[in-house]
């Protein structure tokens, strides 16, 4: 005869065999359609958005000018070369045919010619030098990606995920954005899981916030929620 000890021994090990039995068969019927959506999340990715800002771009460089002094021309005359000395005789080589018989006379004696060759003009350099522009060339600068721009007010938008639907509130002032909330929750799991990235796109200026451990779902929920309202304030 079994003692009521070994009974509830039984009862127990029965117990726990049939919960064992239960959760095994949820979990094979429910298998499947857990794939299909853990399939179909990886396929859904987060696409970026362009940070608001409206703030007018600034100008392009300008080209830089900027002047070379010149060098005056140097002087090619020797210091201290002896002056050129022409003499009588060497003159009366170079006279034409018809005074050949005059040049052949003796001469008196004279002084000896002298001849100074000019020298090259000294540039004054008293004056400032003259300025030749020279171009800097301009390096041409990558074209910079559209910012978005959005109209004021107050916008509401929903995002889904396989664990439920949020609602986000994101307020534009001055077109920026000045203020985003999460309006209902109606998820699973509390939303408080991701409060710490809603001042995120405040402060990015953009949904593009980061995932948050154990909460991914509601993460991308949120980010779908407040694409959705920004595309209502275009």
């Amino acid at each position: 005869m079994a003692t009521p000890r070994r009974k509830a021994t039984k009862l127990v090990a029965l117990s726990s065999a049939g919960v064992v039995a239960v959760y095994a068969a949820g979990f094979y019927r429910t298998k499947a359609a857990a794939d299909r959506l853990a399939e179909a999340d990886a396929h859904r990715q987060r696409p970026e958005v362009a940070p608001v800002d409206p703030a007018p771009q600034p100008p392009q460089a300008q080209p830089v000018t900027f002047a070379l002094p010149t060098r005056p021309a140097p002087d090619r005359q020797p210091s201290g070369a002896p002056t050129p000395v022409i003499t009588q005789a060497q003159q009366a080589r170079h006279l034409p045919a018809a005074d050949a018989g005059e040049a052949a006379k003796p001469a008196p004696e004279t002084a000896p010619v002298v001849v100074v060759e000019p020298t090259a003009p000294v540039a004054d350099t008293s004056t400032s030098p003259a300025a030749t522009p020279i171009e800097q060339p301009v390096t041409p600068q990558a074209p910079t990606k559209p910012l978005a721009q959005y109209k004021d007010g107050t916008y509401l938008g929903w995002g889904s995920c396989r664990h439920g639907d949020i609602q986000a509130s994101v307020t534009i002032a001055g077109g920026r954005i000045a203020e985003t909330k999460i309006a209902q929750c109606w998820t699973r799991y509390s939303c408080s899981w991701i409060d710490p990235v809603v001042p995120q796109v405040v402060a990015r200026q953009s949904p593009n916030v980061d995932y948050v451990s154990g909460a991914t779902q509601s993460v991308d929920a949120f980010y779908w929620a407040v694409v959705d309202a920004l595309s209502k304030a275009k």
